[in-house]
C-alpha cells in the first residue's frame, strides 16, 4: 500500500439510516493512515436526499477515493487491490441477498465478494425490522462465509443518550474489527 496507509472500503446502500454512513466517513477522517474508498448504491443516493440535508458532493469529498457503482474496472473490483476489508454501512436486505448469494451484479457487490474471497474483513451492518427468515438465512450465510454482521442495535450501557451518541457508540463497535477506536466511543468497562 502507498506510503504505509491502510485502506478500508465504506459501501453505502439504500436501507434507512444513511447518516450512519455519512459519520462513518467523518468519523475516519480521524485516522489519516487509513484511506477509504467510497461506493453507494444508487438507492442511497435518493435515501440520502430523502432521510438528511448533506449535499452529495460533500459527502463524496469525505472519501480519499469514490467510485461509480457499475464500475467494474474501478481498483477495488480487484482482489489484487490490497485493502484491510470493507464495511457496508447501513446495508439493505437487497444488497445482503447479493453478497449472500455471490450475485455481484454492481461494485459494491464486487467489493464485498473480493473481501470475502480474499478473506478480507467484511463488516455489514443490516437495517431491516422486524427480520424475515429469508434475511435470517442470508445473514447467516454471510457469516458462515467470513462475515462479521454488526447490526446497529441501541445501546445504554455506554451513556449512549442522543441518537448521536447511539451511533458513535454503533461505529466504535464497528471499527473495532479493524482495530480503530474513534473518539467519544465509550467502551463497556
Amino acid at each position: 500500500m502507498s506510503d504505509n496507509k491502510r485502506r478500508i472500503i465504506i459501501g453505502i446502500t439504500g436501507a434507512s439510516g444513511v447518516i450512519m454512513g455519512c459519520r462513518l466517513l467523518e468519523v475516519m477522517k480521524e485516522f489519516p493512515h487509513v484511506e477509504t474508498h467510497l461506493v453507494m448504491t444508487n438507492s442511497a443516493l435518493i435515501t440520502l436526499r430523502s432521510e438528511t440535508d448533506i449535499p452529495i458532493d460533500r459527502l463524496l469529498s469525505l472519501a480519499d477515493f469514490t467510485y461509480d457503482i457499475d464500475d467494474f474496472t474501478a481498483a477495488i473490483a480487484s482482489g489484487s487491490f490490497i485493502t484491510d476489508g470493507m464495511i457496508v454501512l447501513p446495508c439493505s436486505m437487497k444488497t445482503l441477498a447479493g453478497i449472500a448469494n455471490g450475485f455481484s451484479d454492481n461494485l459494491l457487490l464486487r467489493a464485498a465478494d473480493v473481501c470475502l474471497k480474499e478473506g478480507r474483513t467484511l463488516v455489514l451492518s443490516p437495517r431491516e425490522a422486524p427480520l424475515s427468515l429469508i434475511h435470517l438465512k442470508n445473514l447467516l450465510a454471510c457469516k458462515e462465509a467470513g462475515a462479521a454482521i454488526i447490526p446497529p442495535m441501541l445501546t445504554f450501557y455506554q451513556e449512549a443518550d442522543t441518537a448521536e451518541d447511539q451511533i458513535t457508540a454503533h461505529l466504535g463497535t464497528v471499527l473495532r474489527q479493524f482495530g480503530l477506536k474513534p473518539k467519544g466511543y465509550k467502551p463497556w468497562k
